[in-house]
């Protein structure tokens, strides 16, 4: 790798991005990163019979405990039937629970059992893990800036959602 990452080119005013030459290199980095980065949870989910599916839903169900089946296709913008055999397999295992909505009892709430919490918060112990290795040697803003990009790779149409979903909302 060089000793400098390659600086970003201003765009010319009325160029059209896609006509510039693809950026592959962040594009492949981008691949490898992800790759990598799915690679420790998705041993542990093997010992499980589980796949990148299951700990999505497993990670969203701890997080928003309560989460309805809506809100988490919403998230995951999966089918519904892609959703249910994942959700059918992650229930009959113990590891979420659906339990009647209180207002709505047609409406099913999404809570991870014990053994579901434990394994979503190791699985995120690892990513965590690989996260702050690579931001370690880094600038103390490399990680707010990390966070503005990923930001804005999200469609601006929901990034907005997604930001309430991952940080909460705005502070007035």
């Amino acid at each position: 790798m060089p000793d400098t990452l390659p600086v970003l080119k201003t765009r010319q005013p009325g160029k059209d991005i896609l006509a510039e030459t693809p950026a592959y290199d962040l594009i492949e980095l981008f691949f490898f990163a992800y790759r990598d980065f799915v690679s420790d949870p998705d041993r542990i989910l093997d010992e499980y019979g589980f796949g990148r599916a299951h700990h999505r839903v497993l990670h969203f169900v701890s997080r928003q405990p309560g989460l309805t089946i809506a809100e988490l296709l919403d998230i995951l913008r999966i089918t519904k039937q892609s959703l249910n055999r994942v959700l059918k397999e992650l229930i009959e295992k113990d590891f979420i629970e659906s339990r009647m909505g209180t207002s709505d009892r047609r409406q099913r709430l999404l809570h991870a059992t014990p053994q579901g919490h434990d394994l979503a918060l190791k699985l995120a112990k690892l990513q965590t893990r690989r996260i702050m290795r690579a931001l370690s040697d880094m600038e103390p803003e490399a990680k707010d800036a990390v966070s503005r990009y990923l930001l804005r790779l999200i469609d601006p149409d929901d990034r907005a959602h997604v930001e309430h979903l991952v940080f909460g909302p705005a502070e007035i």
